[in-house]
């Protein structure tokens, strides 16, 4: 059975051991780069404290290493998941804000890092928490050695206009849900909103420029923001040197966020020929979703089914064609599961869909195996690097 172990996840177990360790070397059947070309083999890498100082074949193994052989496995770089929810408990989030407490939030994203650093991510961009700035939290918890997981980049509390996607009054109009605190409408709302998040802590800020599938009250296609509203926030998180990230489903949303200036596109479910035109001249990517439609759909029953798989069929086949195009060199395209919560199959999914469409060179699945839907029930083999069974997935925003 093959073996695949991620180079950077592994340097997080192996690292970090006392002063001036000695270098750690790893040999292995072959590696893949990451830079489009044949695997190296046989291969090795060598690491010295958490830096990888060389790789290739016939490396000069100096005297003192530790040398682990790996055997028939191959190595990859860490990889890079750019729409994540690591701190979501997996409910809907309505039933999360009522039922639910920051310090929950906090623990599943605690398990949800680890898990996912095991799977062989090692940068994420986490997309938002229900509960704001838990994810700030998180990422300070990894960064502080406190948990283990991946470099983190943390969006705080994602700005929506009222009545958005991302407006969590879903309730009666007589019930308000306070706490979020998340909703800015025009320039100087949203100017504050960005500022807000920034001095906060967020790397990046996460606008909702569309509806979205399961949001009441507006599709999923219908434009939110106005092209001005989000060049405001554009513009101010640029002022700190940070980018812009949006939820945006609609083609005239998709077309006037990259407009606007944002720097990545997520889930874009109905892009169209000219926003991938737009897409390159603007030097912005579409960080792609493609999955989601079907894991969310296998979940849930009812009306919702329904709902979520008639929208699928009417937008897979644009969807796709504006994936092949962006695949295309030169790429405009990043993946990310959209993971929420301990349900199974997302990831999987995203690294499939990313080798139909050439973005992840010679890599493919390491192997099958029943998979369990909560990572409490996995066993340590399942938990070591390099094995594909991930913490799972249901969609967010």
């Amino acid at each position: 059975m093959k073996q695949l172990v991620v180079i950077g996840a592994a340097i997080g177990l192996l690292s970090g051991q006392g002063a001036a360790p000695p270098p750690i070397v790893l040999r292995a059947a072959r590696l893949i780069d990451g830079r489009g070309g044949a695997p190296i083999a046989p291969a090795a890498v060598m690491i010295r404290g958490d830096r990888i100082e060389a790789a290739g074949s016939g490396l000069a193994i100096p005297p003192g290493a530790r040398v682990i052989d790996l055997g028939g496995a191959t190595l990859l770089p860490g990889l890079i998941d750019l729409h994540t929810h690591l701190t979501s408990t997996g409910v809907h989030w309505e039933d999360e804000l009522l039922k639910t407490t920051p310090a929950q939030a906090a623990l599943h994203g605690a398990q949800n890092a680890r898990i996912t650093l095991m799977a062989g991510f090692t940068t994420c961009r986490d997309m938002g928490p229900t509960w704001p700035f838990v994810d700030i939290d998180l990422r300070k918890a990894i960064d502080e050695g406190v948990v283990p997981g991946p470099r983190l980049m943390a969006s705080g509390n994602y700005v929506s206009p009222t009545g958005g996607a991302g407006d969590a009054r879903q309730f009666s109009i007589y019930v308000d849900v306070p706490i979020v605190r998340n909703l800015a409408d025009g320039p100087d709302e949203i100017r504050k909103a960005v500022r807000t998040n920034l001095k906060q802590g967020a790397d990046f800020i996460k606008i909702l420029g569309t509806g979205a599938v399961l949001s009441k009250g507006v599709p999923p296609g219908a434009q939110s923001y106005t092209e001005e509203e989000m060049h405001v926030a554009v513009e101010e998180a640029a002022r700190w040197g940070k980018h812009v990230a949006a939820h945006l489903h609609g083609t005239e949303g998709i077309k006037a966020g990259i407009r606007a200036g944002v720097r990545t596109v997520d889930h874009g479910s109905m892009m169209d020929d000219e926003a991938v035109d737009l897409l390159r001249t603007h030097h912005a990517y579409f960080a792609d979703q493609g999955a989601e439609g079907q894991i969310v759909s296998d979940g849930v029953e009812g009306r919702s089914a329904d709902r979520l798989r008639d929208g699928r069929r009417g937008r897979a086949a644009r969807a796709e064609r504006a994936r092949v195009r962006v695949s295309r060199p030169p790429r405009s395209i990043a993946d990310g599961c959209d993971r929420v919560g301990h349900q199974d199959g997302g990831r999987d999914h995203g690294l499939e869909r990313s080798r139909r469409h050439d973005r992840t060179g010679q890599v493919r699945r390491p192997h099958r195996g029943q998979r369990r839907s909560d990572p409490r029930h996995h066993s340590a083999r399942e938990r070591r690097v390099g094995d594909e069974r991930r913490g799972g997935v249901q969609t967010g925003n």
